[in-house]
């Protein structure tokens, strides 16, 4: 229950008839009144309907009637407080504009564009928000890493850690650590390869972002790339059900410290699918975990090894 609500209810309780003193006190909204169940007496009336003026019966003709924007959004230059103009030609009824009415709105929409960005941080942040769209698309990272991601790079402005780096490697920083703190597995190799720019580049700006704005990154776990693994590899829940239970079972043996997350889940999976009958070759999980067959190879014969595992070829 928001705010506003809790209030108007904490008032309705607190209001008593002064007929016969009960608290049992309704609203009509129809008529504007405040009436008391219990003697009919009318308390109120002629009280200020706050609600739209338009009625609507549907969601879809609710959400066409009204007049309130999207919300606020870090991923957006301007947090989406500014208006846009359309560019659709059109006007409210859907008719196409005139040649002269529709040269002037091209006139207006431009410089309304131009006014949006009056800055050189706003046009920092113009260039590193689009740049942000980008390079979310292209990793499907969701929406809550997305804004993160924003603010990370929005407190990095503010610091005055973008002066003499690229924007492109800073944004890839921030998604990076967004990424780790939100827990949605994405490799620095993946990042590193859809952002345009050197891993060892990415590396740099990451830690100068996690050291300089005093960012807690929780550790990478590997079970959270095994399911993601697992669904690009199309293997079936119980092998990954399997390879997690590997890779808790090495955990309390002390087998994960100091190795990357990744090359233990690609490991565990090659495990998984030869004993639950889903083989997957070592070329194609170190490929989808973006790891070297070496690794791959490394990993599963110390979690073999180690755990006592037993494996028929």
């Amino acid at each position: 229950m928001s705010d506003d609500k809790i209030q108007e209810e904490k008032e309705k309780s607190q209001v008593a008839c002064p007929e016969c003193g009960s608290t049992e006190i309704i609203s009509d909204s129809t008529r504007g009144e405040r009436i008391c169940t219990n003697c009919g007496a009318v308390i109120d009336e002629h009280i200020i309907d706050e609600g739209p003026e338009w009625r609507a019966f549907t969601s879809e003709e609710r959400n066409k009637r009204s007049r309130v924007g999207s919300p606020t959004s870090f991923a957006v230059h301007d947090k989406g407080l500014a208006t846009q103009i359309g560019w659709e030609d059109r006007d409210v009824y859907g008719k196409k504009l005139s040649p002269r009415r529709r040269a002037q709105i091209y006139r207006l929409r431009k410089w309304q564009i131009r006014t949006r960005v009056h800055s050189s941080m706003d046009r920092n942040l113009a260039y590193a928000m689009s740049e942000l769209d980008r390079l979310s698309s292209q990793i499907g990272i969701p929406r809550t890493v997305k804004e993160t991601a924003a603010v990370i790079y929005r407190k990095a402005i503010e610091r005055h850690l973008i002066r003499g780096r690229s924007i492109e490697a800073m944004i890839a920083a921030a998604v990076y650590a967004a990424a780790r703190i939100r827990r949605v597995p994405r490799t620095l190799d993946e990042i590193a390869k859809n952002s345009r720019i050197s891993k060892k580049e990415l590396g740099r700006c990451y830690r100068l972002i996690v050291r300089e704005l005093q960012i807690r990154i929780p550790l990478a776990n590997p079970n959270d790339y095994i399911i993601r693994f697992s669904a690009e590899l199309r293997l079936s829940g119980h092998t990954a059900q399997r390879a997690i239970e590997i890779i808790d079972q090495a955990k309390e043996n002390g087998l994960t410290a100091g190795k990357d997350p990744t090359g233990l889940a690609a490991a565990s999976i090659y495990i998984a699918g030869i004993i639950e009958g889903e083989r997957r070759t070592q070329r194609e999980i170190a490929e989808t975990a973006t790891v070297t067959e070496v690794t791959v190879r490394n990993r599963y014969k110390e979690l073999v090894r180690r755990l006592g595992i037993e494996i028929t070829v």
